[in-house]
C-alpha cells in the first residue's frame, strides 16, 4: 500500500488542463492506497461552501468518486482556501485536516502543514494572515453576496502578485528556525509541506539528528506528488 501528498493545484476553471491532470491522478494513482492529503492551495481561490460555479461541483463530484472507491482524502486549508468548509468536505467526501497535523507515516511520525505559517520573515504577509484566519473577520465576508466575494478574492489575488513582486527570495521562503521549533515541539524527523512552489527535499541537522523537510511542487507547468509506502519516500513530477 502508499500514500501519496499533493498541493498548491491552484485549480480554477480558467485552468481546465490543471484539472484534467487531476482527474488523471486520481485514476491513475489514487486508487487501491492508504491515503491521498492534500496540503493547501487546493484551490486557487474559496468564496464559500455556498458558491455556486459548476466547476467546483465537477471537482467535488471527482474527488467524492474517489473516495467512494475506498481512498481516504485529507484536505487542509491553504491561505487561498482557507474558507473551505464541513459543508464540501461532506459533498466530496473527504476529511478536513488542523494545520499542522502529525500523523504516523508508516512508523515514522511525520508533521504535515500548509507551510505560509512558516514565513515569518514576511511580517506583513504575517499580519495579513492573522487577519484572514480571524473567526470574525471570515464570519463577515461569508455574510456577504456572491458577486461582492466574488470582487473580494479577486482583490486579495492581485493584491497577493502586488505584495510578492516586491519582496526578496528569501523573505517569501521559510525560516529555518522556524522549521526547526515545529519539528521539535512536534517530536519528529520528517516534515512535508508546500506553499513556496519549491519542490526538494531538504536534509536537516536537528538537535535530535538528521532530519529532513519534503517541500511539494505546485501544479503549474507539471504535477507533483510525494509518494510514499512503508520502504521509500519519491518525489515525482509530470508534465501537465
Amino acid at each position: 500500500m502508499a500514500t501519496q501528498f499533493i498541493s498548491d493545484l491552484h485549480l480554477h476553471a480558467s485552468r481546465p488542463e490543471a484539472a484534467q491532470a487531476f482527474y488523471r491522478f486520481l485514476e491513475q494513482h489514487a486508487q487501491n492506497i492508504d491515503a491521498l492529503y492534500i496540503l493547501g492551495d487546493f484551490f486557487d481561490a474559496w468564496i464559500g461552501d455556498d458558491d455556486d460555479d459548476p466547476f467546483i461541483k465537477e471537482v467535488a463530484a471527482q474527488l467524492s468518486a474517489t473516495a467512494a472507491s475506498g481512498t481516504p482524502i485529507w484536505l487542509m486549508h491553504g491561505n487561498r482556501d482557507f474558507l473551505i468548509g464541513e459543508d464540501f468536505a461532506r459533498r466530496a467526501g473527504l476529511t478536513l485536516l488542523p494545520d499542522p497535523t502529525l500523523i504516523n507515516l508508516y512508523g515514522r511520525p511525520t508533521v504535515l502543514l500548509h507551510g505560509d505559517s512558516l514565513c515569518t520573515k514576511d511580517a506583513e504577509y504575517m499580519a495579513l494572515r492573522q487577519q484572514l484566519r480571524s473567526t470574525q473577520w471570515q464570519a463577515q465576508i461569508l455574510a456577504q453576496p456572491l458577486p461582492v466575494r466574488r470582487a473580494l478574492a479577486a482583490e486579495l489575488r492581485s493584491k497577493s502578485k502586488t505584495m510578492n513582486s516586491s519582496k526578496a527570495e528569501d523573505i517569501m521562503d521559510v525560516t529555518p528556525d522556524a522549521v526547526t521549533e515545529l519539528m521539535q515541539e512536534q517530536d519528529v524527523t520528517l516534515m512535508i509541506h508546500g506553499h513556496t512552489h519549491r519542490p526538494a527535499r531538504h536534509a536537516l541537522d536537528l538537535p535530535k539528528g538528521p532530519g529532513e523537510r519534503i517541500v511539494l511542487g505546485d501544479w503549474h507547468d507539471h504535477g507533483w506528488s510525494l509518494y510514499a509506502d512503508d520502504e521509500a519516500l519519491e518525489l515525482r513530477h509530470w508534465k501537465i
